[in-house]
């Protein structure tokens, strides 16, 4: 009896052995893992979840509640919260450089760190131009707001590599040559982020 005690008690002790080291094995894959972590994977799992709020804080100084609709190769897409603003309802699309900051409930924080499924290759591919040249094709209204704090209200032109040629006029009125009254050519690092209205018809309820 007193063997089989021995025994029972070593093996418990190699066990605690094992879990103690497999514990710090994965304690170390853990750190790994997050130091690996990107902002793009944590809004990627953030838009995957349904329709959580955050809040964003851009490098114009501007803040906006929104749910994420989208996350591209170097940009995000968000969708105006009902806060009372002209920006309710609205699809806000901004390169994910010009995010400063963004607030979540902490079960979101925390959800948005933990390992998540693989995410489709075309999403990774869709730049910001990208997206840019689909608004610019639709010609449709859009507010452009730059890193110096000014917004201006137009209408995308063109979209280069890395910059954009906005037709400035009112934001109610079409673009046409009477109602424009300047052009801008805006560099893509000057972009702190691109809105458009729910009443463009392009912005889906």
């Amino acid at each position: 009896m007193r063997w089989e005690r021995f025994f029972e008690d070593l093996e418990d002790q190699l066990a605690a052995e094992w879990e103690a080291e497999r514990a710090a094995l994965d304690s170390e894959a853990e750190r790994v893992r997050v130091a690996r972590l990107e902002l793009r994977s944590r809004l990627v799992a953030l838009a995957a979840a349904p329709a959580p709020s955050v809040s964003l804080e851009m490098s114009d100084g501007s803040a906006i509640d929104a749910t994420i609709d989208a996350v591209g190769a170097d940009w995000m897409a968000v969708r105006a919260r009902a806060t009372g603003s002209e920006a309710q309802g609205a699809i806000v699309v901004l390169p994910l450089r010009a995010l400063r900051s963004l607030g979540a409930a902490h079960g979101e924080v925390l959800r948005s760190a933990r390992p998540s499924p693989p995410e489709g290759r075309l999403a990774q591919r869709i730049t910001f131009g990208f997206a840019l040249r689909d608004l610019a094709r639709r010609r449709v209204p859009v507010v452009v707001g730059v890193v110096s704090g000014r917004a201006l209200t137009g209408t995308l032109d063109r979209v280069g590599a890395d910059h954009l040629d906005l037709a400035v006029h009112d934001a109610g009125s079409p673009r046409r040559a009477s109602e424009v009254t300047g052009y801008r050519v805006i560099a893509f690092e000057a972009v702190a982020w691109v809105r458009v209205d729910a009443s463009s018809g392009v912005v889906e309820p």
